[in-house]
């Protein structure tokens, strides 16, 4: 996974279709906060946000489906779904294998590649001290992309997309944010610390402690949640 293996073009590349595209932004609504779990979708509403047609909405909508982003209802529609510590446990199994694995392949050449994880590092800061925790949280998620998105591999970069989607409805069951994010947003610093030194190691194994213990945050939530239902 060194550094001439990057990049975008050729035989990696993906031209994403209509409908792609309408899936790639819906998720970045429901990443970003947009949607949030038990929302319904309509065909119309994100046929006018988009600008596409409602036929090219309905096919969207089927990917997004089978991708677990939506759930359809007979004789309701479309909405966003609940998630469950099932769920929670699944989308760190997937993060844990993959996160660690892109840094541990990382070389001194990809060091300059960096920006957009310090940006995300930056913004999450700043949102932290203004104690906007819906943003910290963002950019919490924009720093994980960044990280996955050093591989250069457009496939990595959409399964990340989507766990992301999936994350940020996780999310949605922390009754206080800054107990969730707090913690991590100088934990990412430190991570991106140990990548701007080129110790690849050393930041995959602070990684995957990282992931363990956000993993264990976020199911605490849960429990919290259905002691108190």
């Amino acid at each position: 996974m060194g550094a001439g293996s990057r990049g975008g073009g050729g035989r990696g590349s993906v031209t994403p279709t209509a409908a792609g595209t309408v899936v790639v932004l819906v998720g970045e609504w429901i990443t970003e906060g947009r949607l949030a779990p038990g929302d319904k979708v309509s065909e119309t509403w994100v046929a006018a946000e988009s600008g596409v047609s409602r036929n090219t909405v309905r096919e969207a909508f089927r990917l997004l489906e089978h991708d677990g982003l939506l759930v359809h209802e007979p004789n309701r529609g479309a909405f966003v779904p609940q998630v469950t510590p099932l769920d929670v446990r699944d989308i760190y199994r997937v993060r844990r294998v993959l996160e660690p694995a892109v840094v541990r392949g990382l070389t001194e050449l990809d060091v300059s590649r960096m920006q957009a994880l310090t940006a995300a590092v930056d913004a999450a800061r700043s949102a932290a001290a203004r104690q906007d925790w819906p943003h910290a949280g963002s950019a919490n998620m924009r720093f994980h992309r960044s990280l996955v998105a050093l591989a250069g591999s457009v496939r990595l970069d959409a399964t990340m997309r989507r766990l992301m989607a999936e994350l940020r409805l996780v999310f949605a069951v922390v009754e206080h944010p800054a107990e969730l994010f707090g913690p991590f947003v100088e934990r990412n610093a430190r991570i991106a610390d140990l990548l701007l030194s080129g110790r690849f190691p050393e930041a995959a194994t602070a990684l995957e402690t990282y992931l363990a213990d956000s993993e264990d945050a976020i199911l605490t939530a849960f429990s919290r949640q259905e002691l108190t239902a």
